[in-house]
């Protein structure tokens, strides 16, 4: 299995549901930021028109 380190700006997708965020498995986001040595990360998610609706970190 290969395996990628995440880097800023990289493009994620989410693998899990998050229902309180109104956030669902498969919703794409850009890294903004890596914290906890790598181990977590701020990711920000945007709509088609580039406005910001969602941050999770």
């Amino acid at each position: 299995m290969m395996t990628k380190k995440i880097k800023l700006l990289d493009v994620v997708a989410l693998t899990v549901d998050i229902p309180e965020a109104n956030l669902w498995t498969g919703q794409v986001g850009t890294v903004v930021d890596i914290l906890a040595d790598g181990n977590a990360f701020e990711v920000e998610l945007c709509d088609r028109n580039g406005r910001t609706y969602s941050s999770l970190g």
